[in-house]
């Protein structure tokens, strides 16, 4: 993007809307990644490496749940 200049005129979307999609879009893919980093701590049996990206996928997966409640109450008006 170019700085402070875009308002939602080159995407059709307000920047706050879109800057909130993106975060939430950003945390979804985070935690899908964990997934995969999890699975191999696993398999090397790394219990302390896959708890903490556990526990990283679980704030992750928070983060998109609060992006969501935000972006469904802007969009929906409230």
């Amino acid at each position: 993007m170019t700085g402070s200049s875009e308002t939602g005129g080159a995407t059709g979307t307000q920047d706050k809307d879109y800057n909130l999609i993106w975060y939430v879009e950003a945390c979804l893919s985070n935690a899908l990644r964990l997934e995969t980093y999890i699975k191999d701590a696993e398999r090397e049996k790394d219990t302390e490496v896959a708890d903490l990206f556990r526990k990283a996928q679980a704030d992750s997966r928070k983060g998109a749940e609060l992006g969501k409640k935000l972006l469904r109450a802007r969009l929906d008006g409230g």
